[in-house]
């Protein structure tokens, strides 16, 4: 059985929030930001989650010691449109929760 892992969220007041994020569901950072309401209802995932809106941006802020996967074209087209984009910004829509991402770290961007 598949077991919760902790990563941490930065919201965009600059709360830290250590949460549970299931592996067993197929839920992605966004779904998990949502589901803890870590940031007002319809300013988050207003796409639902296909990579078309960015409002779902984070930092990933300790990128040197978790290996997430390869941005996919989607991404990297959607972030190249963006506002408040940095080197280690990622849409957390596109981040799977698994047993890999232990101990991630992200901070919201700001709302476009």
């Amino acid at each position: 059985m598949a077991e919760d892992i902790k990563i941490t969220i930065i919201d965009r007041e600059g709360e830290t929030h250590i949460v549970d994020a299931p592996t067993d569901m197929g839920m992605n950072v966004m779904e998990v930001v949502r589901a803890y309401e870590l940031a007002p209802e319809g300013t988050i995932g207003i796409c639902g989650g296909m990579a078309m809106c960015a409002s779902c941006q984070c930092y990933v802020l300790n990128a040197d010691e978790i290996e997430l996967p390869e941005m996919n074209p989607d991404e990297e087209a959607m972030l190249s449109e963006a506002f408040h984009v940095k080197d280690n910004s990622r849409l957390g829509c596109q981040i799977h929760i698994d047993p890999s991402l232990e101990g991630l770290k992200v901070q919201l961007a700001p709302e476009s």
